[in-house]
């Protein structure tokens, strides 16, 4: 049997009432929601426009009923807030467009746009992050980190909601990537398995200061690449080589290589 005393100590934790929704309850929703802006199945019929404006309500309604269950912690009412993100999802589509379109450019691999949404964890990913941070640019707690974690025991792919990724982004392969919460991202950008865009410290001291890198637009960064320092910024236009390991700042159209050095004891 166990402890009276540990059963106890649960039990006075499940009285206190839970103030935040179901982490199952996100999970269904902004699922549902990525399946409304990218359907496995897709019909051409004239009432289409219609049908979609009572999914799109109908999310609402939801992404309401979820904000209002965790209404003392947020700025504002509920229904406002989800009013809001509601009128983000066009441009968050139109990015993930431009996703969608690095992928295919970007990977000789990539047969059509169907198979980069459907079978592409980077992409996946990605659209879980843009997700979030429309939440996270809201000021709502937890649910945009739920969203990314989600995502990321999906894929191996832990994209922090606060970090600000701009269009035309692409992760190859993707298991492994790392990407901090104050990383700022530009246009064009690839990343490839295994990168750490990191923090030089994890002090608590540090929370509310810019701790993780800022990576300027065309930068290519390969596998096992990397990167920390919240002063270090890689130039436009550069390339980091695979296994690079860079705490300072680099100017535009700068190349790095990790240089192997093999000895042979005799």
């Amino acid at each position: 049997m166990l402890p009276n005393s540990f059963l106890e100590a649960l039990c006075q934790k499940h009285s206190k009432p839970n103030t935040f929704p179901a982490t199952s309850t996100v999970k269904e929703l902004f699922t549902d929601i990525s399946l409304a802006l990218f359907p496995e199945q897709t019909q051409r019929h004239f009432g289409c426009v219609d049908e979609l404006q009572e999914a799109f309500d109908q999310i609402q309604l939801r992404l309401t009923r979820l904000l209002r269950s965790m209404q003392q912690h947020l700025d504002e009412d509920a229904r406002t807030l989800a009013a809001a993100y509601i009128q983000k999802l066009p441009e968050i589509y139109r990015v993930l467009l431009t996703d969608i379109q690095a992928i295919m450019m970007g990977d000789p691999a990539a047969q059509s746009e169907y198979e980069v949404i459907r079978a592409y964890p980077g992409f996946y990913a990605i659209t879980f992050y843009r997700l979030a941070h429309a939440l996270f640019e809201l000021n709502i707690p937890i649910v945009p980190r739920i969203l990314t974690e989600y995502a990321h025991s999906k894929t191996g792919i832990d994209i922090h909601p606060g970090a600000t990724i701009d269009e035309y982004f692409m992760i190859d392969h993707g298991t492994g990537v790392v990407i901090g919460e104050t990383t700022n991202i530009g246009k064009h950008v690839k990343l490839y398995q295994g990168v750490t865009l990191g923090a030089l410290s994890v002090s608590k001291e540090m929370a509310s200061q810019k701790r993780h890198p800022t990576i300027e637009d065309h930068v290519v960064i390969y596998a096992g690449a990397t990167i920390l320092g919240g002063e270090t910024v890689v130039g436009a236009n550069s390339i980091i080589g695979g296994n690079v390991w860079l705490t300072r700042s680099i100017p535009s159209f700068t190349k790095i290589y990790h240089q192997e050095q093999v000895k042979i004891l005799q």
